[in-house]
Parts: structure tokens; C-alpha cells; sequence
């Protein structure tokens, strides 16, 4: 009883910022996200008669304490759905510089839910693949799709219509999406403690609620007409926003660098000459500048002249999860 799949990091262009319910991670806000093609996790799962126990392999290593047991966690509710108590051997090689601020938990969630079921003899389709991808790590739920994805936040308790959804497949609409690594530190706030402190505390957490809904019309509208100009000015509309919810979070934190407003800067100068690039943040000092494919070298080349830059990932969009 075996399975291998290949899943791909997403980037929010519309961002999960907050949870209604933490168990079940499902979020006060719907998102939006594009799924990339160059950074992936590959898991194979193995669930075997006479194992005692869960086994995890991470790139190679044997994982125990904290990490073990989410796996653990994560792999109860595929058991529970099958109706079947057998132990996994879980090996996965994960493609994902976390440094850069690409979240692997996306990649990650979605291939180990994927493969999981599979293995243990579920025909699940998308929906309820992503229902599952959710539970290990919210924004995993948009990395079972390819291309461009919403991923509903529901309106249950149980969680049964929170599941993402694509709104156009990566061939599409080809974009560029530049990684703009300005530091590889361990970030003091985590995202879920961000995340939580911001809704617990943020005074400023209401109006994010109350304008979230015109940047998903609008982001919707921008990807349905290729509209880039208008897709471009909500997604860095939204990243703006979210930010600011930090700032008035008791204690206040900020995510940013000098280094992250130098990046917004030129990118914003970039624009004023005619070049269109708009800049998303998600919760790191790390930057994603989004451009079209024709302008994609020369917005690269003026991004590296920046002293604060030390590396810069080129993607596009990519598939959704794949069986190997």
C-alpha cells in the first residue's frame, strides 16, 4: 500500500490572514493564490501490516518529537476516513528554499495528503483532498490545484465547505513571480502567532474583514480578463493591508526590513517609468514581485542591483498535485 506525488508551494495574492476555528484550520476569509512551478515537495507513503509505529523521513533525516507527532496527527484523520488503523513509513525530499520565505507546509500538507490517501485506498476527488491538505496547513489546501485557486472559508462549523477551488489552470495566463530574498533569519513572530495575536488583538483586524471581500472581486475579475494592471494593483493593495493589521496588534510587530521597503520602493519606481511589477509580503521580510513574462529580465536585472538583495527565485504558474 504505497503512493508517491509531487506537490507545488503557492504564493497568496489574496491573503488567509486569520482563523475562525484553529483546530480545523478555517479562516475568516476567503484567499487567492497562484500555485509555482519551480519549487515542490515529492512524498511516498507506505502504510504497512506489523508496523508499531509512524515513521517520517524529511530530506533524508529521521524526524521525531513536535514534527512526528503533527504527522502523526495529520495521518489519524486519513486512518479515521478510511476506517483503517495501519502505520505509514513517510518519506519526503522537499524542493522549497524556506530561507526565501516559500513555505514548504503548502507543498508539503497537500503531497502527504495526497499520497496518504491513495495509499491507504481512498479515491478522493480534489474537493475532499483539499478538505483533508487543509487540516495539516491552511494554505495546503490551494496547493492541490494548479494554476490560480480560491480557497472558500465556508460557513460550517464542521469545516465540510471550507476547500479550495481553481479559478483558471497555469496555462492560462503565464505570469512571472520573482523571489526576492533579503534575509534567510528565523523571523521572531511565527506566522501562526502573528496570525492569532492579529485577530485576538488588532484593532485594526475589522476593516481587513470588511474591504476583504472588494480585492476578491476584483482579483477574480483581474485573473478572468488577464487583467494584469488590476490584478497587480489588488494583490499589493491586500499585502499592504495585512500588514498594517500588525501594526496595531497588542504588542505591535512588523514583519518588514529596511531591506523589504527598499525592494516596494523600486518596484514602485519601476512602475512610474512604464514597467508594470507590483510587490505582495507575506509574513517575513521576503518580497514576491509579480510582472508580466515580457518584462521579466529587466525587472530581475534592476532588483539586483539592489545592495539588500541577496538572491532572487524566478517562477511561474504551476501544476496542481501530481501521482508519480
Amino acid at each position: 500500500m504505497q503512493a508517491k506525488v509531487k506537490a507545488h508551494t503557492n504564493i497568496a495574492l489574496i491573503k488567509y490572514w486569520g482563523k475562525r476555528n484553529e483546530q480545523l484550520f478555517l479562516p475568516t476569509n476567503n484567499s487567492i493564490s497562484i500555485t509555482l512551478d519551480r519549487f515542490y515537495t515529492t512524498t511516498s507513503v507506505t502504510f504497512q501490516e506489523g508496523l508499531t509505529a509512524d515513521q517520517f523521513m524529511l530530506d533524508g533525516k529521521e524526524i521525531q518529537g513536535m514534527e512526528l507527532q503533527k504527522i502523526k496527527t495529520f495521518l489519524d484523520l486519513i486512518r479515521n476516513k478510511a476506517n483503517k488503523q495501519l502505520f505509514a513509513i513517510v518519506e519526503s525530499v522537499n524542493n522549497v528554499p524556506t530561507a526565501a520565505g516559500f513555505a514548504s507546509s503548502a507543498s508539503g500538507y497537500a503531497a502527504l495528503a495526497a499520497a496518504a490517501s491513495k495509499a491507504i485506498g481512498l479515491n478522493l476527488n480534489e474537493e475532499e483532498l483539499s478538505i483533508i491538505a487543509r487540516q495539516g496547513s491552511g494554505s495546503a489546501s490551494r496547493s492541490v490545484y494548479g494554476g490560480y485557486v480560491e480557497w472558500q472559508k465556508g460557513e460550517k462549523e464542521d469545516g465540510t465547505d471550507s476547500y479550495a477551488t481553481q479559478i483558471m489552470p497555469a496555462d492560462k495566463w503565464d505570469l512571472s513571480i520573482l523571489s526576492v530574498m533579503v534575509e534567510a533569519k528565523e523571523k521572531k513572530v511565527l506566522s501562526r502567532e502573528g496570525m492569532k495575536r492579529t485577530v485576538n488583538t488588532s484593532s485594526f483586524y475589522q476593516a481587513w474583514l470588511d474591504t476583504i471581500d472588494e480585492d476578491l472581486i476584483a482579483a477574480r475579475q483581474g485573473i478572468k480578463n488577464r487583467d494584469f494592471e488590476l490584478l497587480g494593483t489588488v494583490l499589493e493593495r491586500n499585502a499592504l493591508k495585512m500588514h498594517a493589521t500588525t501594526l496595531a496588534s497588542n504588542p505591535p510587530f512588523l514583519y518588514w526590513t529596511g531591506a523589504t521597503v527598499d525592494v516596494m520602493h523600486e518596484v514602485e519606481a519601476l512602475r512610474e517609468e512604464g514597467i508594470l511589477s507590483y510587490f505582495t509580503i507575506d509574513a517575513g521580510p521576503n518580497v514576491k514581485v509579480i510582472c508580466q513574462p515580457k518584462d521579466e529580465t529587466i525587472v530581475k536585472e534592476r532588483l539586483e542591483q539592489l545592495n539588500c538583495v541577496q538572491q532572487i527565485f524566478v517562477c511561474h504558474p504551476g501544476p496542481g498535485v501530481e501521482y508519480l
